[in-house]
């Protein structure tokens, strides 16, 4: 067990390093910051921050002088650096299971081969591969992915035909990439688990999920889905979080056909946009969860402290035609608001959400969306 007082540190110092940091200090430890960027969002609350790339290991270095423990912000974080770390002190989530979910290609072998239903794909490593005779047959039309550094709808296209294949192969820079069969989705969900070095399991409730554009637009608890389809999500992701032998909080999100059932879309080996609705509306959050797994703590109850709740992401395309009108957001009793500090407000960029709670979700998401109506028409 790691006790208050003691430093922890932290690969990644965007928001959602800012959230852990935040919540790591309340709950008494000390948090050392590596991030390559001087205007990253963490920086503000660090007690200790370097800039320097993840693969720089005289930085890596000093974090093992002062850290007893380790966990990561996102999953791009380069492998070697966690198994370098992993060596002298206490890495969470380790090296073995972000090598294989940082890979688009590792983690769908993965998923396949250990008896989990993905979506009908292809992987594409070359010019030659887009000559195969099923791809022409069976994959349009589809979706595009490259391998590795996609997130929040880049490194993806929508592909029509053959030609619109190697035009769109082109453009993701000739790299490996996965093809996709694209279904017709039903709903999307996510499930955000917690799980322990000793195998001790916590699970929140499964969410619904809405995108825009590829980014995830609002989440909301509870689902409006069977019981049925709630467990096997909720089964699924245990055995998966069991079969990497993960340890910290991770996301499994979903695709959900009318037909043909689940298929899981992707993992996330950290707290995950979709799980942020539980900073407002459970005793604890994805990210106190983090914390006490990194920790070798028990695990905290999942237990709500509102029956419903919808979180809603705030994007830089707000900030297009001036400062954002945030009075009705502020003057909502039910509504809790959180900005991330970024410097720079681009179109795309998440800058922030919005949580809204609520006796049921059908309230919660009325007074979200004309909260969002309000934002954007200023």
């Amino acid at each position: 067990m790691i006790r208050p007082n003691s430093w922890l540190g932290l690969l990644g110092g965007g928001q959602l390093g800012k959230m852990f940091a935040m919540k790591a200090q309340q709950m008494g430890y000390r948090v050392m910051i590596v991030d390559p960027s001087e205007h990253a969002p963490a920086k503000g609350v660090a007690n200790l921050w370097l800039c320097a790339e993840y693969s720089d290991f005289s930085a890596l270095e000093k974090m093992v002088e002062r850290c007893d423990a380790v966990t990561t912000e996102f999953e791009n974080v380069p492998a070697q650096s966690l198994g370098f770390l992993e060596k002298k002190l206490i890495v969470s989530p380790g090296k073995s299971a972000v090598e294989i979910i940082q890979d688009r290609i590792l983690e769908k072998e993965f998923l396949r081969n250990n008896g989990f239903r993905t979506v009908p794909y292809t992987v594409l490593k070359n010019v030659q591969d887009l000559s195969r005779k099923e791809i022409l047959e069976d994959f349009f039309p589809g979706f595009l992915k490259v391998s590795k550094f996609g997130y929040d709808g880049k490194g993806q296209v929508k592909v029509r035909d053959k030609l619109n294949l190697e035009a769109s192969f082109k453009h993701l820079g000739q790299t490996p990439c996965v093809l996709e069969e694209a279904l017709e989705l039903h709903k999307e969900i996510s499930v955000v688990i917690g799980r322990s070095a000793d195998g001790q399991v916590v699970c929140y409730p499964v969410v619904e999920n809405k995108h825009e554009n590829g980014i995830l637009d609002i989440s909301v608890f509870p689902a409006d889905i069977s019981q049925k389809i709630k467990n096997q999500a909720t089964e699924i992701t245990i055995d998966l979080a069991e079969k990497l032998q993960y340890v910290g909080v991770l996301c499994v999100e979903f695709f959900l056909h009318r037909e043909r059932g689940l298929f899981v879309n992707e993992v996330a080996p950290r707290p995950h946009n979709s799980g942020h609705y539980t900073m407002d509306a459970f005793v604890v959050c994805q990210f106190e969860q983090q914390v006490r797994a990194l920790c070798r703590l028990p695990l905290g109850p999942v237990r709500p402290t509102s029956p419903s709740a919808v979180m809603v992401n705030i994007l830089g395309d707000l900030w297009q035609s001036g400062d954002p009108d945030w009075s009705k957001l502020l003057n909502s009793p039910a509504t809790h608001f959180h900005l991330y500090g970024k410097e720079h407000a681009r179109p795309g960029r998440k800058m922030g959400h919005y949580t809204v709670v609520a006796e049921t979700a059908i309230d919660a998401k009325k007074i979200a969306m004309e909260i969002k109506q309000t934002i954007i028409s200023g």
